[in-house]
């Protein structure tokens, strides 16, 4: 019995699915509200994830576990990719252990410390912090104002030692104490049930509720002063002074006290850059940073879900409100599982909110900022980039057959409007990196009353790779692989024209509705898997190619329309033009422009003003009769 006959019994009930390869390894672990219809679209391929197609060539059974409703298959699905460790399923690319701050509630007095272990009963955990320099940093802020023990004290351990064994405690202060970091239970200074207010204000100082500290520190210090114990008071205002200083190192973001997390993510073809900013009371206190195993390969619900899942899983404080670019499809879910680790004694719910404008859309768009360089230092640290390219690159050897590497890569695109502006763009990329100089441009001679890609990639090959340019030096050597923006046609056109100019280069064309490869030699196109480096390097080369071809094609048909217009204006000569371009930046600004803007210009008169202006709405009168405004030939060529 096959698979698809196979998932007739399976119930149309919510839980989780997997995937499993003929040895019986999990590749994939999803959740689903109903496990049949979602599991018949990977078998169907209904599925639109790019991952899919591979992931189900090596499928062979599955199994799958029923829940009750959506959020319990969330949190089941959470443990199953933990235990089994999918290779489909998006995962941290760093996966370390990330430093916490610890308060050991299991010690009759509980003291402080920095761990990057966090699963051990009677501690609590405040992170996860991935800057150590930061978590350190804090715990020696928050001695400064609430002095606790460090769980690094000798007399500490001594004390906790002794307290358990019922000894007397000898009256011995640490250092800690001497110098005011400790609050002294080692010398008796301090009984248990004050001890324990402190750690509950230490707790509340971690969780980002600072600002009652000063109203209070502020208080007891005027107090101290009326009680003219000075010695006290002075070392109540440098309390105060550590927290405006911790304030100072926190950037204030908001001014309506905003207690949320703001998560921006950075995908790339393979891997993500995530930005987690914590902020509360109005300033982010923390701010960690990832990096997963996958990226555009699968799709962004997936993504989020399984960060937001595995983040959560060890964070030690959930917000009643996430910030989010988009909201993920499984939200409700979501929002649920998170509300159950709020745990509010009120009831308050948790809030997943993607913004569109305000404060809150100006803090994810710094998280996505953030998260952009976080990939940045990630990728120049571990040279990711160049493993890449290097796998890219013997890759291709292997998929097209070539005789070596394709150090020089050069590939062409055609931009045109129905034969109109007609462009060739020529990039290079040498080593597998851009190389902008020796990129080059052409306009197509030959007039075409419509687009015709087969003459106009016969004409540019056919300049770019005569006798003459391939001895030009300007040019650069001979590539190791062409490749023509298209599929069949485009590559008959340049294999047609090389064997005229009696020419053996490498060729391949690239489709870019399906990213296959057309090769001359076969007639079924060359497949690149789905997230390799191979297909991110040719598609990263064919997009260079078109981002160039169309930039050249905007630029001669903006002056075209410009020159066009304008000259027909008595009086507009080359420096009133040349004024008018510089004082609007664009011609499209100029269209939008009324007669008092363009009088405003320096050298323009009210007159010639009105003038430009009557001509510009009668050309677009025209245009919009002719079917050809310049707005809409603009969409064709997005199109």
């Amino acid at each position: 019995m096959d698979i698809r006959q196979q998932l007739e019994s399976v119930p149309l009930e919510p839980g989780c699915y997997l995937w499993k390869d003929s040895s019986g390894a999990v590749l994939y672990v999803g959740k689903a509200k109903s496990l049949r219809s979602r599991m018949k679209q990977y078998v169907m391929g209904t599925d639109e994830r790019a991952k899919i197609p591979r992931m189900m060539e090596q499928v062979a059974s599955f199994d799958y576990l029923v829940c009750d409703n959506e959020t319990e298959a969330l949190v089941l699905e959470k443990t199953l990719i933990k235990q089994y460790s999918p290779p489909f399923n998006a995962d941290f690319k760093d996966d370390k252990t990330y430093p916490f701050i610890a308060i050991t509630h299991s010690d009759p007095f509980p003291a402080i410390k920095y761990t990057r272990e966090h699963h051990r009963a009677g501690t609590r955990y405040f992170g996860p912090y991935t800057d150590s320099r930061a978590a350190r940093d804090m715990i020696d802020a928050l001695r400064r104002v609430v002095p606790l023990c460090s769980a690094n004290c000798v007399e500490h351990k001594r004390l906790c030692r002794t307290s358990g064994s019922g000894e007397t405690a000898a009256s011995k202060p640490c250092f800690d104490y001497h110098v005011g970091l400790g609050p002294g239970p080692c010398c008796a200074a301090i009984g248990q049930e004050e001890y324990q207010e402190n750690v509950r204000a230490a707790e509340r100082f971690l969780a980002g509720h600072r600002k009652e500290f000063i109203s209070k520190l502020d208080m007891d210090m005027r107090d101290a002063a009326d009680e003219l114990d000075f010695e006290r008071a002075a070392r109540i205002k440098r309390r105060i002074e550590s927290i405006q200083a911790l304030g100072e190192k926190q950037k204030a973001v908001s001014q309506s006290n905003l207690d949320a997390d703001i998560i921006g993510f950075c995908r790339e073809e393979t891997i993500t850059g995530v930005q987690v900013l914590v902020v509360r009371e109005g300033s982010i206190i923390i701010s960690n940073e990832f990096i997963l195993d996958k990226g555009m390969d699968i799709v962004q619900d997936s993504l989020v879900e399984t960060f937001m899942l595995r983040y959560y899983e060890s964070a030690s404080s959930v917000p009643r409100l996430v910030v989010l670019e988009q909201e993920p499809s499984g939200k409700d879910a979501l929002e649920d599982y998170l509300t159950r680790l709020l745990a509010n004694p009120h009831g308050a719910k948790v809030r997943i909110e993607a913004p569109r404008r305000g404060e809150k859309l100006e803090l994810l768009n710094l998280a996505q900022k953030n998260a952009r360089h976080a990939l940045m230092r990630y990728k120049v640290r571990t040279r990711y980039d160049e493993e890449r390219i290097n796998d890219a690159l013997l890759q291709l050897e292997s998929a097209l057959a070539l005789p070596a590497p394709p150090l020089r890569i050069e590939c062409f695109d055609i931009s045109t409007i129905h034969g109109r502006f007609s462009v060739a763009s020529m990039v290079v990329f040498s080593n597998g990196q851009k190389d902008s100089s020796q990129y080059r441009r052409f306009k197509i001679r030959a007039e075409h009353e419509e687009a015709n890609d087969f003459a106009m990639m016969s004409e540019v090959l056919g300049r770019r790779y005569s006798k003459e340019r391939m001895d030009d030096k300007g040019f650069g050597s001979r590539p190791d692989l062409l490749i023509v923006d298209g599929g069949k046609p485009q590559l008959t056109a340049a294999r047609l024209q090389l064997e005229q100019l009696g020419l053996d280069i490498p060729l391949c064309g690239l489709a870019k509705q399906d990213e296959e490869l057309y090769v001359a030699w076969m007639d079924d196109p060359v497949v690149l898997p789905t997230g390799s480096a191979s297909l991110y390097l040719v598609k990263q080369v064919r997009d260079e190619a078109h981002r160039f071809a169309i930039t050249f094609h905007r630029e001669l048909r903006d002056k075209a329309m410009t020159v066009s217009i304008l000259d027909e204006i008595p009086g507009l000569g080359p420096k009133r033009r040349k004024a008018l371009m510089k004082g609007f930046g664009s011609f499209k600004r100029l269209c939008s422009a009324t007669v008092e803007e363009i009088a405003a210009i320096p050298g323009i008169p009210m007159a010639l003003a009105q003038d430009i202006r009557e001509t510009l709405d009668m050309s677009s009168s025209l245009k919009r009769e002719k079917g050809t405004e310049h707005t809409q030939a603009g969409e064709q060529l997005l199109g």
